[in-house]
């Protein structure tokens, strides 16, 4: 079977072939303007990420790394069934939905002396166990538990193989992101996120490389973040950052599927218009990273540091903080593991 194209250069043929989705030049300028004027601020780095989530462990310790390691690999679809209320978890008198109900979870489940970031424990436990770790305050539960079970053990297993920690595993790539991704792809099923486009096999590997980028998050934080190829990450294509990219203007969606999505229509993993939201949320931010990276050098005279990861790092915590300015954009739909 031939390789699918990697995930910059499937965005950029997504965004070439796409009918319902469609990049505009004047929304990647302004955002570009937008980022240059935060250009010397702490949420345009990787300790960004640290601030967008409190929730995470001190990074000192690998438990840290498995921590995310945990996260990432159940970090997909929470968003409830047709206008039901969210699952939700408090911790330490701050209630959370969507994502961060899955942090507050873990982090709630290492407090109260759940091994749940040890390998030898997550690979093994029961549903029910999984169940009570990330249980909710009200009577809707963490979607696809079983899913999220299913993945978490085959993970677990394949770090046991791997020297029994996401530390170790990693490591076999070296400092390399690419390789990194390359190998969690390889040796890690659930994170194999590709599609056919248009008679062709892409990639858009959304949480292989978010994996990647909060463990250099992690690595950063301790003064050891040297980790080269950070750039060959893309954005992480999920469903909050398309609406994000939608509400800036970066991206507009057809009548057409501006309607679907306000009908509420699911669109299967794989969809043709799904895979256009995502790819071309891709391209966009590549376009974007471009357009920044140019100002800096035409005023600053300076290099960009600002990769991909950084500018989603940035975008989906904006998403979040203007989710009320945006409800009248719909986000897409699409019960998977992938996102």
């Amino acid at each position: 079977m031939e390789k699918p194209l990697l995930p910059r250069e499937s965005g950029r043929f997504v965004a070439q072939h796409s009918r319902d989705v469609f990049i505009e030049e004047a929304g990647v300028q302004k955002v570009a303007e937008m980022l240059y004027g935060l250009r010397h601020s702490d949420v345009l780095t990787a300790s960004g990420w640290k601030m967008a989530n409190p929730l995470a462990p001190a990074p000192g310790s690998d438990q840290a790394l498995n921590w995310v390691f945990v996260v990432d690999t159940m970090n997909f679809s929470f968003w409830p069934e047709n206008g039901a209320q969210q699952c939700e978890v408090t911790y330490k008198g701050t209630t959370y939905t969507g994502y961060m109900t899955l942090c507050a979870a873990i982090t709630r489940a290492m407090e109260e002396g759940v091994p749940i970031t040890d390998p030898k424990y997550f690979s093994q436990m029961s549903v029910e166990e999984l169940e009570h770790v990330l249980r909710s305050d009200n009577d809707t539960g963490m979607p696809m538990l079983q899913e999220r079970h299913q993945v978490l053990a085959e993970g677990g297993r394949v770090l046991l193989e791997h020297g029994g920690s996401f530390r170790s595993f990693i490591s076999q790539a070296g400092n390399d992101a690419r390789k990194m991704v390359e190998l969690i792809v390889e040796k890690i099923p659930s994170y194999r996120d590709e599609a056919t486009y248009e008679g062709k096999r892409i990639s858009l590997y959304k949480r292989a490389q978010i994996l990647v980028a909060d463990f250099w998050g992690v690595m950063e934080a301790r003064g050891e973040g040297d980790i080269i190829n950070m750039d060959w990450l893309t954005m992480f294509a999920d469903y909050r950052v398309p609406q994000a990219l939608v509400y800036l203007g970066v991206l507009r969606y057809s009548d057409a599927l501006m309607q679907a999505l306000k009908n509420g229509e699911l669109l299967p993993s794989g969809d043709r218009r799904e895979v256009e939201i995502r790819g071309c949320s891709i391209w966009s931010v590549e376009l974007i990273k471009e357009s920044l990276q140019k100002l800096i050098q035409e005023r600053d005279g300076a290099v960009s540091s600002i990769n991909s990861a950084i500018i989603d790092f940035y975008l989906w915590p904006f998403a979040k903080q203007h989710h009320k300015e945006m409800a009248h954009i719909p986000i897409h739909h699409t019960r998977c593991i992938y996102y």
